[in-house]
């Protein structure tokens, strides 16, 4: 493999709330791209529409940018480099057709097919992190392809959590269970599943999302994926580049420790805010503020410490 190109799609939230974790995570990913390898003109990151902060944004995510970006990679790209395509928002599904919702036409399986046959690359990966995406497995499953979606079918249709641990798994070092300074699809998928599963667990919740990973060109994906299993041969083999020097951890034990603790009151913040209508409305309110206020005062000793160093 010799280089990778990436596509971050961002599409409608549904509510502001959503719409700022939407932009965080893919403002994220697309932020470290550069630290995982991909040069700055393989990366293409559009949103539904600028928010403050917004960073790295090359464009509006619409049919016609898309379209035009897969213009622009297949130009640039080689058999040999592989493209990566992250979508993170909200899909919808009618019975027959799955969806990823943009600002005027959403854009169906059917029409990222068309786009990927624009591409002369061997291996292309889609990532749908989003409601209703288990269809578009069955659509884009084909040799070459590693698909991964956040759930299972297209009837589970409640906001999904995989995007953002999805995005962390990418972004850090957390993931990278073989230690090889890469974190591969398959260990990004793994790690986000785990954590998806444990966050549901936490708020005594039964999960409304169910990952699959496709990477054999069945249609079939699978549940717990593996170097020895049906799919995930594939998956383990392709990384973006490495997350080795993306969000360094301190090295003072104690400090990295609340760094830790600091990450995962956010978690549960962002995951509390995702399980919204899912939770009673006095329960969510209470857990909200109790998180907001532990993820205060742990900021506010992260702060201390660093200030007596």
């Amino acid at each position: 493999m010799l280089h990778a190109f990436l596509l971050v799609l961002v599409g409608l939230a549904g509510d502001p709330e959503h719409g700022e974790l939407f932009h965080k995570w893919g403002g994220e990913l697309a932020e470290s791209a550069s630290r995982l390898g991909v040069p700055a003109d393989h990366v293409v990151y559009l949103v539904d529409q600028m928010q403050e902060g917004d960073k790295n944004v090359t464009g509006k995510a619409t049919v016609e940018e898309i379209s035009k970006t897969f213009d622009r990679f297949a130009k640039q790209a080689t058999p040999e480099d592989a493209v990566y395509v992250v979508l993170i928002g909200h899909g919808s599904y009618d019975g027959k057709t799955a969806k990823f919702n943009l600002p005027g036409p959403d854009i169906s399986a059917a029409d990222f097919n068309t786009q990927f046959r624009k591409l002369p690359t061997k291996q292309i990966v889609f990532v749908d992190t989003t409601s209703a995406s288990g269809p578009f497995i069955n659509d884009l499953s084909a040799p070459g392809r590693t698909i991964i979606t956040a759930t299972r079918n297209g009837a589970e249709n409640f906001s999904t959590l995989f995007g953002g641990y999805f995005v962390d798994a990418l972004t850090g070092d957390e993931a990278d269970a073989d230690k090889n300074r890469r974190v591969s699809m398959l260990e990004a998928f793994q790690f986000a599943k785990a954590a998806v599963q444990r966050a549901y667990e936490k708020e005594g919740l039964l999960s409304t999302e169910h990952a699959l990973l496709d990477d054999n060109g069945d249609k079939s994906g699978s549940a717990d994926p593996s170097t020895n299993g049906p799919d995930g041969k594939v998956a383990s083999l392709l990384a973006i580049g490495s997350a080795a020097d993306a969000a360094a951890l301190p090295t003072d034990p104690k400090l990295r420790a609340l760094v830790l603790e600091q990450r995962e009151l956010e978690h549960r913040v962002e995951s509390l805010r995702l399980l919204k209508e899912s939770m009673d409305p006095a329960k969510y309110q209470s857990e909200l503020e109790k998180l907001v206020t532990d993820l205060a005062l742990k900021t506010r000793e992260i702060r201390s410490l660093e200030g007596a160093k």
